[in-house]
C-alpha cells in the first residue's frame, strides 16, 4: 500500500491554521483522573499491605501490575504526564500490527523515509530495497527503527491517519494521559504518556501473538541490498544481558525508549510461577542501566513480597470490549499523608494537551502529527547507538 493520506501542502498549512483554534476548546489543564481507580489519581507512593517495596527509587513515575487479572499492586504517580521516548511504539504496533501480513512485501521509496526526524534511532531501512513487513516489525521492535517506523506508517495510509488512529486507540484504551504527535515516539511538543498509558499499551499487545514474538525476539537478519543482511540485536538489556546488565528470568519484553527530552523509559514484561507482572519505569535519575535496574526490582518485589499486597487500582479493559468508562474529575486528589495531590501535568516539558473532541480534534491530530513530522526536529536527539562506548539509543 502506498501512501495514501492526501495531504497537499495548502491542506497541510490548512490544517495547521486550524490546530491553535482546535486547541483552545480543549481542556487546558489536565485533569486528575479515576481512569483504574482514585488511588492511582494521586501523588507519591500508592501501595497497601505491601512490605518491601524497593528503596531509592529515582524513577519521576512507575508502575506494578498483574497481566492477567489487571490489579496494580503499587505505583508511583501512575497518571503523571511525561514523554514516552520510544515506548510509545507500542501503540503504534497495537494500531498498525494487525493491518499487515507477515509475508507482504513493500519497495521503500525515498518519500517513505522523508519525515523522519532528524537524530532519530535508525534500523538501516534504504529506498529501493523490498522488505518483508516481517523485517520492518523487527526493525521496530528490537532497533527501534524509526526508519521503519515510518514506512510502515506511509503503508498505513500517512503519518497523519496513523497518528489519528494511535489516538483513537488510546481513547478507546482509556488510556486518556496519552497525546500522540507522532507514531515512533520522538520528542515532539505536547507528545506526553503515562506509567499507566504505557502498562495498558504493553497489556494489550502482549494479547497479539506477533506482538508477544517480536518483543522476545533477542536477533534477526535484516536486508542489506541483494542478498547480503547484517545482524539486529534487540535493545531491551533485560532480555539480552547486553552492557553488562544480567538478563532477567523469564523476561518476555516489551520496549524500552531513550531521548535528550524523556531519558529512559521502559515497559518490561515477566512471568515466573505461572505468573506474569508488567512494570513500567519513567524518567529514573541515573542514565545507562538505571532504567533496568530499577524495573527489575519491582519485578522481584513483585515476584516476591508482593504476595499479600492488596490492589490499589486496575488497568481497565478497552471500551470496544465492555470496559466501563471513568469519566475524570477536576477536584484534586489528596496523595499520601493528605498532601495535594501534584498537578498531572508537572514536568512535562510542554504544555498540557487534552483529548480534543469532535471534527475540531481531528483536524488538530491530523495537523499536528502531519507537520510535526514534516518539519524535522533538531533539538531533540537520539544517541547514535553503541557510539563511543555509550548505551545504544532506543
Amino acid at each position: 500500500m502506498r501512501d495514501s493520506s492526501g495531504l497537499s501542502r495548502r491542506a497541510a498549512l490548512g490544517l495547521a491554521a486550524a490546530v491553535p483554534l482546535a486547541a483552545t476548546t480543549a481542556t487546558t489543564a489536565h485533569a486528575a483522573t479515576t481512569i483504574g481507580g482514585a488511588r492511582l489519581a494521586r501523588a507519591g507512593v500508592q501501595a497497601s499491605r505491601a512490605s518491601g517495596l524497593p528503596k531509592r527509587l529515582t524513577a519521576r513515575a512507575w508502575l506494578v501490575a498483574d497481566h492477567t487479572t489487571g490489579e496494580v499492586l503499587a505505583s508511583y504517580n501512575a497518571h503523571r504526564r511525561l514523554a514516552p521516548a520510544s515506548t510509545l511504539k507500542m501503540l503504534f504496533a497495537d494500531t498498525v500490527l494487525k493491518k499487515f501480513e507477515r509475508t507482504e512485501t513493500y519497495k521503500v521509496t525515498d518519500a517513505d523515509l522523508a519525515d523522519v526526524p532528524a537524530g532519530s534511532s535508525l534500523v538501516g531501512v534504504k529506498p529501493g530495497i523490498t522488505y518483508t513487513v516481517e523485517q520492518l516489525w523487527q526493525g521496530v521492535f528490537l532497533r527501534s527503527g524509526n526508519d521503519a517506523v515510518h514506512v510502515l506508517s506511509h503503508m498505513n495510509g500517512g503519518v497523519a491517519a496513523t497518528v489519528a488512529e494511535m489516538q483513537a486507540l488510546a481513547k478507546d484504551l482509556q488510556a486518556l494521559d496519552t497525546h500522540v504527535v507522532s507514531p515512533d515516539g520522538f520528542d515532539h511538543k505536547g507528545q506526553l504518556s503515562s506509567a499507566y498509558d504505557l502498562t495498558l499499551f504493553a497489556r494489550h499487545g502482549l494479547a497479539s501473538a506477533d506482538f508477544r514474538g517480536y518483543c522476545s525476539t533477542k536477533t534477526a537478519d535484516f536486508p542489506a541490498g541483494g542478498k547480503k543482511t547484517f545482524q539486529i540485536q534487540n535493545t531491551d538489556r533485560l532480555l539480552t544481558g547486553a552492557w553488562g546488565l544480567e538478563t532477567y528470568d523469564g523476561l518476555i519484553g516489551v520496549k524500552n525508549g531513550y531521548t535528550s527530552h524523556a531519558g529512559n523509559t521502559f515497559t518490561g514484561a515477566a512471568t515466573r510461577g505461572g505468573r506474569t507482572l508488567l512494570v513500567t519505569v519513567m524518567h529514573p535519575k541515573s542514565g545507562g542501566n538505571g532504567v533496568y535496574e530499577e524495573t527489575a526490582r519491582l519485578l522481584d518485589w513483585g515476584f516476591g513480597k508482593a504476595a499479600d499486597a492488596e490492589p490499589v487500582g486496575t488497568l481497565v479493559d478497552p471500551l470496544s470490549e465492555g470496559g466501563a468508562s471513568a469519566a475524570p474529575t477536576r477536584k484534586a486528589a489528596k496523595g499520601a499523608g493528605g498532601a495535594p495531590a501534584a498537578d498531572a501535568t508537572a514536568d512535562t516539558g510542554g504544555p498540557s494537551w487534552g483529548l480534543v473532541g469532535g471534527a475540531g480534534g481531528a483536524v488538530a491530530l491530523l495537523a499536528g502529527g502531519a507537520l510535526a513530522l514534516r518539519n524535522r526536529r533538531r533539538g531533540s536527539a537520539e544517541e547514535p547507538a553503541e557510539a563511543e562506548g555509550r548505551s545504544p539509543r532506543r
